[in-house]
């Protein structure tokens, strides 16, 4: 199998040209063993394009992401930018690229693989065969809504204020979305607000509620106030299939869901825009929700399980490779059922390794799952 599909890889900051590094490999395998061909264009974005560009992503850089068929991302940021002004630090490239290229979805999976049950903080029985997708709505609400802003008052002090919008539109293609993918898993949705003190959360679950009526009747659909989700999510995981949410939220709850799974560097992410009805073509871009963790970046500790496991959504959802993006997924778990750990998965138990040696034993993996 060949194809001429573009890639972009945006390695970014800490560790993220660290990981991007081993899932390159994983790339290479599939070019040597299955003949599946990209053309690979990388760029600088966040903190590594302001040292050079002086802004977090330049206009040609975002000209070529729109042009790629998807995007791989690596994280942006870190402390040494933060005395940079506000729209030149790292993760304003970021916002920047999901705003302009319409990434309204972002798809979080929480997946616990069978040898890290033992991993979470809370008891195996309670997360073991967990599977949770939550959806998160990504150019809209409170991290791009105006006004915002910080301004000093008569008396000296200072307010700073940020406003959460949301159209009816943009709540009804998230939660087309989250009917969508429910229905491929379990016809289960949990639609999360706070529409018992925020007016954004009382038309959020009115237009989830009509769009269900209308849409979605084949799902069960049920509501639930953001800060309740959090608490169910450490007390009983396993009732959630689908959660769609905010922006907001959905950046709390993915980050609380991330530690069900064991570790933050197992989590990897999704986000898509609409497909174009001519072209069939739909932005995306792929990222580990970790961030740049730059405290052990360049170390050779971090683990890159995030990083490949995006690389597998990116197969699923922008190719339509769903084999090639299950032998990923099987190979990581094998990686894992051997006892092979990184440091933030560690048990005394496991065999601790580093970076590159946990991704020798998936490619080893892949190797033999293809015998």
């Amino acid at each position: 199998m060949t194809s001429n599909k573009k890639i972009m890889i945006l390695s970014g900051d800490g560790v993220g040209p660290e990981v991007v590094h081993e899932t390159k490999k994983i790339l290479d395998w599939f070019a040597k063993h299955q003949s599946l061909n990209f053309d690979i264009q990388e760029d600088l974005v966040g903190g590594s394009a302001y040292e050079k560009h002086g802004i977090p992503l330049t206009d040609k850089t975002l000209s070529d992401a729109i042009e790629a068929d998807a995007i791989l991302f690596g994280s942006v940021g870190g402390p040494k930018y933060d005395d940079v002004d506000f729209e030149k630090r790292p993760e304003s490239g970021l916002l920047k690229l999901r705003k302009e290229m319409d990434l309204f979805a972002n798809l979080r999976p929480a997946t616990v693989f069978p040898a890290l049950a033992n991993s979470s903080t809370l008891k195996p029985e309670i997360v073991s065969g967990l599977d949770v997708l939550i959806l998160r709505e990504l150019t809209g609400g409170i991290y791009f809504a105006e006004p915002r802003g910080i301004e000093e008052l008569p008396d000296g002090e200072k307010k700073g204020f940020d406003t959460n919008l949301y159209t009816t539109s943009e709540i009804e293609r998230i939660g087309r979305v989250a009917f969508d993918l429910a229905e491929l898993r379990n016809k289960k949705v949990t639609s999360v607000e706070k529409s018992n003190v925020m007016m954004s959360g009382v038309l959020w679950k009115e237009v989830i509620t009509n769009l269900h009526k209308n849409e979605g009747s084949k799902i069960e659909l049920s509501h639930m106030y953001a800060d309740n989700c959090a608490m169910q999510l450490v007390r009983n995981p396993k009732q959630f299939d689908v959660i769609v949410t905010d922006n907001l939220f959905g950046d709390i709850l993915s980050d609380c869901a991330a530690m069900l799974t064991g570790s933050l560097g197992m989590l990897p992410s999704a986000s898509l825009g609409n497909k174009n009805k001519e072209t069939g073509k739909r932005h995306a871009l792929y990222e580990p929700v970790h961030g740049s963790a730059p405290d052990i970046a360049g170390q050779g500790i971090v683990n890159p399980m995030a990083q490949i496991l995006s690389l597998s959504m990116l197969f699923k959802y922008s190719f339509e490779l769903d084999k090639e993006s299950e032998l990923i997924n099987k190979a990581v778990s094998k990686t894992l059922e051997q006892g092979y750990r990184t440091k933030d998965i560690f048990s005394k138990d496991g065999k601790l390794v580093g970076t590159s040696e946990i991704t020798k034993n998936v490619i080893r993996n892949l190797d033999e799952l293809v015998r």
